[in-house]
C-alpha cells in the first residue's frame, strides 16, 4: 500500500508531502491545477523516462520519494533477489533525485537501476491512464492481456516455447547456411582439412605456452642474471665480503662470551646471521656456476613460442581453445565429408523440433482459449455493472502454423457488442473513448481479482462519461476499494462523492511564483468541492445539500449489496 508522497522542486512544486489511506483516495481540482504533475511525480518515482527540464527553475534537483508497505510476500521476495533489505518498520522506500545531468534511484538506501525499480514498481503499483485505451487496440497487447489473465501456467508455456522456437531457429539457420554446391564444399572441406592439420602437427600441449614463455624470457636475461648473481657472491663471499666481516665479528665477541649474558644473546644473534650469509653465498654462487645460455634452445624456443602464437592468433587465445577450435573443424569436416547423410540428419532434427515446437503450441493455445473463455464471461459481468446491461464480449482466435513465433501461433481479437441486435464486432472499430475507459476500469476489476498488487491509480477513469454511467463507475470504483488502495483523479461529482479521503490539488501564485499544493479535505471542506464538481459557479447551501445527498447515496451504496 502506498503509505506516503512527498515531492520536492518538481515543476510547479516546491515541496509537498501527502500521506494517504486505504479504500478509495479521490484526488480533484480545478482544470490547470497540476494533477497531472502530482500523478507525473508518481510515475518518475517508479521509473518513467527524466527530463531536465522537470526541475523546478532555480532548483539544482528535483526529487520524488515514496513509502510503501508491502502487501504480500511477492513484493518481498523481489526485494530479496536484488540484495535489499526491509527496514525495521516494515516499509519500503523509493526515491529518486533527478539533476540535469543524471538521476539517481535507490530504494531503502540502496542505489538501484531504472530496469530494477521498474520491476519493483510492477509488484507495488498499476497505474492507469488515458493513454493506456489505445494500447487496448493493439492486437498484441490483447494477446498479451490473456496470457497475463492466464497467469504463470501460461507464463510456463510461453517460456517452453519461446526456447523451443530458438532452437528451431537455429537448425533453420545452418539448414539454409549448409546448402552448399559440390564446388563451395570442396573448396570448405579443403581449408578445414589445412586448419586441422596445422593444428595436429603443432602437437601442442597444455600449459606448454606458460613453460616456453618463462624459460625464453629467462635465457633472454641471462646476462643480466648472471652479472647480477656473480656481483652479489662477490660481495657477500670475497674478500673483505659480508661473510668475511661477520665471521670475524663473532670471533671478537666469543673472547668475551661468559661474561654477560646479554652480550652473549648477541653473539648468538650473530652467528645465525653468519650462517645464513654462509648458505646464501653458497646457494648463490651455485646458481651463478648453473647459469647457461644455448644460442640453439633459444632459437627453438623463440621459434615455437612464434608458432603457438600464430596459432593463437587464428583459432583461440589459449591452448585449449584452440584445441576446442579443431574438434569443430574436425566435426564440420565429418559433416561434410559426409554430406548427404549430414544433411538428412539435420532435417529430421529440424522437423522434430518443429514438430515439438507446434506441439507446445498447441498446449499454449489450449490453455489461452480456457483463459478467454473465463475471461470474456468475467468481462461481461464487469462491463454489465458499468452500464453495458445487454454486452456482449468475446475473445476470437485465429490459430495458424504461419504465424509461429516465440509467441506461439495464436492471434486473437476483442470482440464486443454493446447493443442489442448488433453483432460482435473488432473493439478497435466501435468503442467511443468514454466506452474505452470503461471497458479498461472492467478490465483492472477483473485483474484485481487475481493479481497481487494492491494499489491502482486511475487518472481521469471517467473520460467521456455522464450520468448515470458515471454513477455505475462510481460504483465500480468502491467495489474496487473494498479490498484495495485506490487513489483516482477525477472531474465526476458521482465519483468523488464515493471518497474514502478526499485531496484537492491547487495553484496558487506567491512572490511571483506559481506553486501547485495538495493537502487532504476534511467533511466539510470535501463536501464544498463535490458541489463545486456538480457545476455550481457559487457554492449555496441548496448545492452543499445536493453534495452531501450525493455522498450519502455513495455511502449506502458502498455498504450495500448492490455496489
Amino acid at each position: 500500500m502506498l503509505i506516503s508522497l512527498h515531492v520536492k522542486n518538481l515543476a510547479l512544486i516546491e515541496e509537498e508531502e501527502v500521506t494517504f489511506k486505504d479504500g478509495l483516495n479521490i484526488l480533484t481540482g480545478e482544470t490547470g491545477a497540476g494533477k497531472s504533475i502530482v500523478i507525473g511525480s508518481v510515475n518518475l518515482a517508479l521509473g518513467a523516462k527524466a527530463d531536465k527540464n522537470m526541475i523546478r527553475t532555480g532548483a539544482d534537483q528535483a526529487m520524488i520519494e515514496m513509502i510503501f508497505t508491502p502487501d504480500n510476500e511477492l513484493q518481498r521476495d523481489k526485494l530479496r533477489e536484488m540484495d535489499i533489505g526491509m527496514d525495521e518498520e516494515d516499509m519500503v522506500l523509493i526515491k529518486r533525485k533527478i539533476t540535469p545531468g543524471r538521476s539517481i534511484c535507490s530504494v531503502n538506501g540502496e542505489t538501484v537501476t531504472l530496469r530494477q525499480l521498474r520491476e519493483i514498481a510492477e509488484t507495488m503499483i498499476d497505474i492507469y491512464g488515458q493513454r493506456e485505451n489505445q494500447k487496448l487496440l493493439r492486437r498484441e497487447m490483447q494477446l498479451q492481456t490473456v496470457d497475463e489473465y492466464g497467469g504463470a501456467q501460461i507464463g510456463e508455456l510461453l517460456f517452453k516455447v519461446g526456447e523451443q522456437y530458438r532452437n528451431w531457429r537455429a537448425l533453420r539457420h545452418d539448414w539454409d547456411s549448409d546448402d552448399l554446391d559440390e564446388s563451395a564444399r570442396k573448396r570448405e572441406m579443403d581449408l578445414l582439412a589445412y586448419e586441422i592439420r596445422e593444428i595436429e602437427e603443432a602437437g601442442l600441449q597444455e600449459g606448454e605456452d606458460e613453460e616456453i614463455e618463462s624459460r625464453y624470457r629467462l635465457l633472454g636475461n641471462f646476462r643480466r642474471l648472471s652479472e647480477a648473481a656473480g656481483t652479489a657472491a662477490g660481495m657477500v663471499g670475497g674478500d673483505g665480503g659480508a661473510s668475511e666481516t661477520v665471521d670475524r665479528a663473532c670471533r671478537e665477541l666469543s673472547l668475551v662470551s661468559g661474561i654477560d649474558p646479554k652480550l652473549d644473546r648477541l653473539l648468538d644473534e650473530l652467528a645465525e646471521v653468519d650462517d645464513l650469509l654462509s648458505g646464501f653465498y653458497r646457494s648463490i654462487n651455485d646458481y651463478a656456476q648453473e647459469l647457461t645460455f644455448d644460442p640453439a634452445e633459444y632459437m627453438e624456443l623463440q621459434d615455437r613460442l612464434n608458432l603457438i602464437n600464430h596459432l593463437k592468433d587464428k583459432y583461440g587465445d589459449s591452448i585449449r581453445e584452440i584445441e576446442q577450435a579443431r574438434a569443430q573443424k574436425a566435426d564440420r569436416l565429418a559433416f561434410l565429408t559426409d554430406y548427404e547423410e549430414g544433411r538428412k540428419r539435420l532435417r529430421e532434427k529440424m522437423e522434430e523440433s518443429r514438430r515439438i515446437l507446434c506441439s507446445l503450441c498447441e498446449e499454449l493455445s489450449d490453455r489461452r482459449k480456457e483463459a478467454a473463455a473465463e475471461f470474456s464471461e468475467k468481462m461481461i459481468t464487469a462491463l454489465q455493472e458499468l452500464n453495458f446491461p445487454q454486452v456482449k464480449f468475446e475473445i476470437l482466435f485465429d490459430t495458424d502454423e504461419q504465424y509461429l513465433s516465440a509467441a506461439g501461433y495464436d492471434r486473437v481479437s476483442f470482440y464486443i457488442s454493446m447493443n442489442p441486435g448488433e453483432a460482435v464486432r473488432p473493439l478497435e472499430q466501435i468503442a467511443s473513448g468514454g466506452e474505452l475507459s470503461r471497458i479498461m476500469l472492467g478490465m483492472k476489476t477483473v485483474f484485481a481479482g487475481k493479481g497481487d498488487v494492491h494499489t491502482f491509480i486511475f487518472d481521469e477513469i471517467d473520460a467521456g462519461i455522464s450520468g448515470q454511467t458515471a454513477w455505475m463507475v462510481a460504483q465500480k470504483m468502491g467495489r474496487l476499494a473494498r479490498d484495495h488502495q485506490i487513489l483516482c483523479i477525477t472531474h465526476l461529482p458521482q465519483i468523488a462523492a464515493m471518497e474514502d479521503s478526499h485531496y484537492l490539488i491547487a495553484k496558487n501564485t506567491a512572490d511571483g511564483r506559481t506553486q501547485t499544493h495538495i493537502w487532504e479535505l476534511n467533511e466539510e471542506e470535501s463536501d464544498r468541492e463535490v458541489a463545486r464538481l456538480v457545476g455550481a459557479d457559487l457554492v449555496t447551501e441548496a448545492s452543499l445539500e445536493n453534495a452531501r445527498e450525493m455522498k450519502r447515496l455513495a455511502a449506502a451504496a458502498k455498504s450495500g449489496s448492490n455496489v
